[in-house]
């Protein structure tokens, strides 16, 4: 590596270049299952908008037209880029940025909505992410999320559990499938809104990796 990359690497709070490859081939492969999900995600979004782990930057081509800008969040920098192509071809205005979930480079109280997916999984400190989530939106800003979450049967649980204390987050650039993202919003102090549990994919074996859950949280009025 070239001092050159060698800082820009320094510089990234996240640096996975092997899995990140992966990603990008695997997440496009993928949205023929994904793309509706993310669809349901986004619609009906308007203003302002912070997408926080923007990967590469799939979601853009869902935003609705009533979304005036989008602040997009990558912390990767191969992701990053792949991104900022990605933005490019967008229906909205998409600026991608690099920054860290659990420390975001923008003001508070500047966002009308929210969108987490499939991040909340790999970061490293979810109450310190969710915090600053919350700091950044409006009051009565919306959060939409679609996230892995916790089996319903204890066998596959216990699966999750053993994964994620073990090569789970290694292989996967940090994620972990068992995380409990609604339990987590509610420490937070977000008020849940609609959600529901999927399997991703719909069909064929479920996997730990297979359940999610998708749905919206706001910032308090009164916050």
């Amino acid at each position: 590596m070239s001092p050159r990359s060698a800082k820009a690497a320094s510089r990234d709070a996240v640096h996975h270049p092997v899995f990140a490859r992966f990603y990008a081939r695997q997440s496009v492969a993928a949205e023929r299952v994904i793309s509706a999900h993310r669809k349901e995600l986004l619609a009906g979004l308007s203003g302002r908008v912070i997408e926080v782990g923007a990967g590469n930057g799939l979601n853009f081509a869902y935003y609705p037209a009533a979304v005036s800008e989008v602040v997009a969040i990558e912390p990767e920098r191969i992701l990053r880029q792949l991104a900022a192509s990605a933005a490019v071809r967008a229906d909205v205005p998409v600026d991608v940025v690099p920054g860290a979930a659990e420390a975001l480079p923008v003001k508070s109280e500047a966002f009308d909505g929210a969108v987490a997916s499939l991040v909340l999984c790999s970061v490293r400190d979810v109450p310190r992410a969710l915090s600053e989530l919350r700091r950044v939106l409006r009051p009565g800003g919306e959060l939409r999320f679609f996230e892995h979450g916790v089996a319903p049967g204890s066998a596959m649980r216990a699966a999750q559990r053993a994964l994620d204390h073990t090569v789970w987050p290694l292989l996967f650039g940090g994620c972990h499938v068992g995380r409990d993202t609604i339990g987590a919003l509610r420490e937070a102090g977000f008020e849940l809104g609609s959600y529901r549990s999927l399997l991703v994919p719909a069909k064929g074996p479920r996997l730990p990796s297979s359940y999610c859950v998708l749905g919206t949280a706001r910032r308090p009025e009164s916050d």
